[in-house]
C-alpha cells in the first residue's frame, strides 16, 4: 500500500502564513514530531532530507544568512500516455501542482478538467506543493485524462470532489455540516458502482476501487480523524464508518474483493492511531466480513497479487493481534464469563480472518505431492512463518480450551450452571464458537484432527450439556456432527432440530389450511406443494371443513392423517418393508401417478414441517432411503429389510463355490428383471449386460450394480424431489443432506416415531394434574383404574383423543410440550367425556359409579368417535 509520504497538513499551514520557509536542527525535529502524530502520512528519512533540501531563504533565489538553505528548482519529466513522450519540466519546491497543470494547458492545449497527474501510484491534489508531494530530481509523473482517458469518468471527478473537500477540512477550513457533504459524496460514488453496466466482472470492479486508492481518499480520511480542528474526528468517524457500511450492505460480491483492499488500507493507517481505538476495531470487523463474504484466496507474493487480491502478510498481523487477545482472556472467562461477551465478537473476527488463509492452504494442499517435505511444498506459495505460525496457535488454543472445558465441567457438577444459566451463556458460547474454528484448521495439518478428537471425547459429557443447554439456532454447531462419537441422540436431535426455522407463535404469520376430511390428501396437496417455502417456514394453521376445533391439536391430527395417506401403498407412492410395516421406502412404480414427482417434493416438505412441529407421525424410513437422503452410498447389509429375499440370494451368490458359479449353472447375465404395469422387462446393469454373464470374478460387482439398479437408479428422481422438499422448510435449504449425515437412521426413527415402549400409565399419572378435582376424589381413582386395564391400542386412542397425540415422544410423557390435566365438567353425570386437545385437557363430570365412567371411556376409545371435533 502507498501512502501520500509527507505531513501535508503541516506543511499546509506553515505555506499559509508564507511562501519562504527557514529549517534548522530544531524546526526539523519539530516537524517530525508532527508527522509521527499524523499516522496517515508518515515522511521517510530520505524524503525529509529531499524537503529539507528544497527549502530556501528569500525570493530571487537569494540566501538570508544564518541557517538559510539556498532555494533551487527541480527538474521532473511528465509523460504524455497518448503521445509516448515526456515533457521536460522546471519547478521550485514552493510551487502546487495546480501551476504545473495551467504550464501543460500552455504547452500542449489540454484544458485543465481534462488532466489527472499520477506519482508513486498516487493523484497528486492541486492544493498540493511539491514538497507537499516529494517530488524528487527527475521525477517521472504521469499525464492521464481525467474525463475523457479512464473507464469511470463520474467516477473520478466525485472521489476528487470529496478528496478536496476533505483536504480543506484537514488545512482548519470551515464548511457547513461537511460530514453530511462527504457521505453524500460516498454514496453517489457507491451508487455509481452500483450502476447496471452492460460488462460488470472483477477488472471493472477493480477500476472502480483502484479510483479511491489512488485519489489518496483512504489516507485522506484517517489524516481528518487524526485532524488536530475541532469536529474534524467525528466527520471523519462517521464518513469512514458510512463507507464501510454501504461497502458491506450494498455491494454485489464482484466488489468485495477490492472494496476490502480499501477496507485493509484504512485499518493499517487506523492501526497507528491505537489498536484499542473504536473506529479501527470497527474498521476491523468490517475488513472481516467483507473478506468472509468475498470468499478469495490469500496471494502470498506480490508477483502472485496481479489482480490486487490480500496478501498473507496483510492478513497475518490482525490474526496474531485477535489471536492475542483470545488467548489472554480465554483463562479468565471461566471466573469471569462477562469478559466472554466482548470475546464472541473477536471470535467472529479471527473467524473472517482465516477463511481466506485456510481457502489458500487447502488450495495448496491439493497440489501437494506426497514425496516434497511439508515446510518445502509452501515455499512459493505460502509463507512458512504464517502456515507455521498458526498450526502454533492451534495447539496452544486447544490446550487453552481444554482447560476451560474441564474447570466448566466441575461448575456442572457443583451445579453452578443450572442456578446461573444466562451468566454462563457468553463462556459457553465462545468456546463452542472456537472449537468450531479450530475443527476447520485441524483439517490443514497432520495429526491436529486427531488431537482435536481426543479432547473432544475426553471432554464429551461437558460437550453435550453445552451443546444441548447453549446452542441456539443463530449459531453454526454443526460441525460437531462430524465428530458423532462425542454426541448422543439428545445433542444430535437438539442441532438437526436447530436446522429448522422456529414455529411463529402469532397466527398472522401462519399459513392457513381448510380442508375436508373427504378429500384430505389432494387437499393438503394444494396446500403445501403450492405454497411458496418461506410462507410454510413460519408454521401452519389447520382447521376442518364444518368442524369447531382449530389450533395445534387440530394440526397434530391432520399430521397423523395426512402421513397415513402418503405412505398408504394404494397411493403407490410408498412401499413397506416386508418385515416391518411401519417402514418405508420409495415406490420405483410411483410413475404410475402422472404428478408423482410433485408429490414426493411434497411428501419431503410434510416430513419436514411435522419435525418441525414436534409430531411423532408413526412411521419410519428404510435404511437405503436414508442413506441416499445422507448423500451415502448403499451396500448389501444396507437392503437386509428393504428386500430380504434379495439379500439371502446376494449372500448366496457371494459365498458360493467359485467352481460352481464358474460353471454357468445359474444362468445369470448383467440383466435385472423389472415389473412395470403389469409386464416384465429385462434391464441391462451395464453397456452389454445381456451378453455377460455372471462369474467368481466378477461377481462382486454384479451385486453392486443389481444393487444400485434397484434401490437407488430406478428411485433417484424420486429421492431427490423429496429432499427438494425437505430442503424447503430448513431455514437454510443447503442444510439438507448435512441434516440427515448429522444423524443415525435410529436417531431419525426415533425423531419421527417417537416411542417404541408401550404407554406407561404410572408416567402418565406422574405427568398429569387436575382442575376441579383432586387427586383423592374417587373419581379419579376410578380413571386410573380403568385406564389400567385397558388394552395398548385403546390407551393409545384414550391419548389420542385427549391430546392429539398418538405416538409419545422417546422421552414418554416428559417430551410432551405441556403436562396433561384432567378437568371437572358440571354437565349431566351421564355425558361423554370431552377435550381440548390443543391443551392437553380431558373433561368429564362426576360420574356416579365406576361402570358408568368405564362405559363412558369404552364409547371414546372406538377408533371412529376420535376422528373429529365434533361438527356445526
Amino acid at each position: 500500500m502507498t501512502v501520500i509520504e509527507t505531513p501535508f497538513l503541516h506543511h499546509q499551514q506553515q505555506n499559509r502564513h508564507s511562501s519562504k520557509r527557514k529549517f534548522d536542527d530544531d524546526d526539523e525535529n519539530n516537524n517530525n514530531n508532527v508527522s509521527d502524530d499524523l499516522v496517515s502520512v508518515r515522511m521517510r528519512k530520505d524524503e525529509t532530507k529531499t524537503v529539507n533540501s528544497w527549502s530556501g531563504g528569500g525570493g530571487g533565489g537569494g540566501g538570508d544568512g544564518g541557517g538559510l538553505l539556498k532555494r533551487s528548482p527541480i527538474q521532473f519529466f511528465i509523460r504524455m500516455m497518448s503521445e509516448g513522450n515526456n515533457i521536460v519540466m522546471h519547478a521550485y519546491p514552493e510551487e502546487n501542482v495546480k501551476s504545473i497543470h495551467e504550464r501543460i494547458q500552455y504547452m500542449k492545449g489540454i484544458p485543465l478538467f481534462e488532466q489527472r497527474l499520477i506519482y508513486r501510484g498516487k493523484q497528486l491534489q492541486w492544493e498540493q506543493t511539491l514538497a507537499e508531494c516529494c517530488l524528487q530530481n527527475d521525477a517521472i509523473l504521469e499525464l492521464v485524462g481525467r474525463m475523457r482517458s479512464t473507464e469511470h469518468p463520474q467516477a473520478w471527478q466525485v472521489v476528487n470532489d470529496m478528496v478536496s473537500l476533505v483536504y480543506r477540512l484537514c488545512c482548519g477550513e470551515n464548511v457547513h455540516v461537511p460530514d453530511k457533504i462527504v457521505k453524500g459524496l460516498i454514496t453517489t460514488y457507491i451508487n455509481l458502482a452500483l450502476t447496471p453496466k452492460p460488462k460488470l466482472d472483477a477488472d471493472s470492479a477493480n477500476g472502480y476501487f483502484e479510483i479511491f486508492t489512488s485519489s489518496s481518499a483512504p489516507s485522506v480520511l484517517v489524516t481528518l480523524y487524526v485532524s488536530p480542528y475541532p469536529g474534524n474526528k467525528l466527520c471523519a468517524d462517521s464518513c469512514i464508518r458510512h463507507f464501510l457500511n454501504l461497502c458491506r450492505s450494498t455491494l454485489s460480491k464482484t466488489f468485495h474483493t477490492q472494496a476490502a483492499r480499501v477496507a485493509l488500507e484504512i485499518c493499517k493507517l487506523l492501526r497507528r492511531v491505537g489498536s484499542h481505538d473504536p473506529l479501527y476495531l470497527y474498521c476491523r470487523s468490517s475488513l472481516g466480513v467483507l473478506l468472509e463474504a468475498a470468499e478469495i484466496s490469500c496471494a502470498s507474493s506480490e508477483a502472485e497479487n496481479v489482480r490486487g487480491l490480500i496478501l498473507v502478510q496483510d492478513i497475518f498481523p490482525f490474526v496474531r493481534e485477535l489471536a492475542d487477545t483470545l488467548l489472554m482472556n480465554l483463562d479468565l472467562s471461566i471466573d469471569s464469563p462477562s469478559l466472554a461477551c466482548p470475546l464472541l465478537s473477536n471470535v467472529g473476527d479471527f473467524t473472517s480472518f482465516l477463511i481466506p488463509l485456510r481457502t489458500g492452504i487447502k488450495e495448496q494442499r491439493r497440489l501437494r505431492n506426497g514425496s516434497v517435505p511439508y515446510h518445502l511444498h509452501y515455499r512459493n506459495s505460502l509463507l512458512i512463518e504464517e502456515i507455521e505460525y498458526l498450526h502454533l496457535l492451534y495447539n496452544q488454543m486447544l490446550c487453552k480450551v481444554d482447560t476451560c472445558l474441564q474447570k466448566m465441567e466441575q461448575r456442572f457438577i457443583r451445579k453452578e450452571m443450572v442456578q446461573e444459566e444466562n451468566y454462563f451463556y457468553p463462556a459457553c458460547s465462545l468456546y463452542l464458537s472456537i472449537l468450531k474454528e479450530l475443527n476447520q484448521i485441524a483439517k490443514l495439518y497432520d495429526g491436529a484432527q486427531e488431537k482435536l478428537r481426543s479432547v473432544l471425547v475426553r471432554q464429551k459429557n461437558v460437550l453435550r450439556m453445552l451443546l444441548v443447554k447453549y446452542a441456539k439456532r443463530t449459531d453454526e454447531h454443526q460441525w460437531i456432527l462430524e465428530h458423532k462419537n462425542v454426541t448422543d441422540f439428545e445433542t444430535r436431535r437438539h442441532l438437526a432440530m436447530m436446522m429448522f426455522p422456529e414455529v411463529k407463535e402469532d397466527y398472522e404469520e401462519l399459513h392457513e389450511m381448510l380442508i375436508d376430511r373427504s378429500h384430505l390428501l389432494t387437499e393438503s396437496f394444494e396446500y403445501i406443494a403450492r405454497a411458496e417455502a418461506e410462507s410454510l417456514q413460519s408454521g401452519l394453521f389447520m382447521e376442518f371443513k364444518n368442524e369447531e376445533a382449530t389450533g395445534p391439536g387440530v394440526l397434530r391430527e391432520w399430521f397423523l392423517l395426512v402421513c397415513q395417506a402418503i405412505f398408504n401403498q394404494e397411493n403407490a407412492l410408498f412401499v413397506a418393508c416386508p418385515n416391518d410395516r411401519t417402514r418405508f421406502l420409495p415406490n420405483s412404480a410411483s410413475k404410475v401417478h402422472p404428478l408423482h414427482l410433485e408429490y414426493f417434493s411434497f411428501c419431503g416438505r410434510v416430513i419436514a414441517l411435522a419435525l418441525m412441529h414436534r409430531v411423532q407421525v408413526g412411521i419410519v424410513f428404510d435404511r437405503v432411503f436414508f442413506l441416499q437422503l445422507a448423500g451415502k452410498s448403499v451396500t448389501l447389509e444396507d437392503i437386509k429389510d428393504a428386500d430380504p429375499d434379495l439379500y439371502k440370494s446376494c449372500k448366496q451368490i457371494l459365498d458360493m463355490d467359485s467352481d460352481f458359479i464358474d460353471s454357468d449353472a445359474l444362468g445369470l447375465t448383467f440383466v435385472r428383471e423389472v415389473e412395470e404395469l403389469g409386464h416384465r422387462k429385462a434391464v441391462e446393469l451395464c453397456p452389454g449386460g445381456k451378453n455377460i454373464a455372471v462369474n467368481s470374478k466378477n461377481r462382486v460387482k454384479y451385486v453392486y450394480l443389481l444393487i444400485q439398479d434397484r434401490f437407488v437408479n430406478s428411485v433417484s428422481e424420486q429421492v431427490s424431489h423429496f429432499a427438494k422438499g425437505f430442503a424447503d422448510i430448513l431455514s437454510n435449504s443447503k442444510l439438507q443432506q448435512f441434516f440427515f449425515k448429522g444423524l443415525e437412521p435410529e436417531d431419525l426413527d426415533r425423531m419421527l416415531r417417537g416411542s417404541e415402549y408401550a404407554i406407561s400409565v404410572e408416567d402418565w399419572k406422574a405427568h398429569t394434574e387436575y382442575n376441579g378435582y383432586k387427586e383423592t376424589d374417587i373419581q379419579i381413582s376410578w380413571f386410573w383404574e380403568i385406564v389400567g386395564r385397558m388394552t395398548a391400542e385403546e390407551k393409545k386412542v384414550l391419548l389420542f383423543f385427549w391430546t392429539s397425540v398418538k405416538y409419545l415422544p422417546v422421552e414418554g410423557f416428559r417430551g410432551l410440550a405441556s403436562r396433561l390435566y384432567i378437568c371437572k365438567s358440571h354437565e349431566p353425570g351421564d355425558l361423554l367425556p370431552s377435550s381440548h386437545t390443543c391443551f392437553y385437557r380431558l373433561c368429564f363430570p362426576a360420574y356416579s359409579s365406576m361402570p358408568v365412567m368405564q362405559a363412558r371411556l369404552k364409547v371414546i376409545t372406538q377408533e371412529h368417535i376420535c376422528c373429529s371435533f365434533g361438527t356445526w
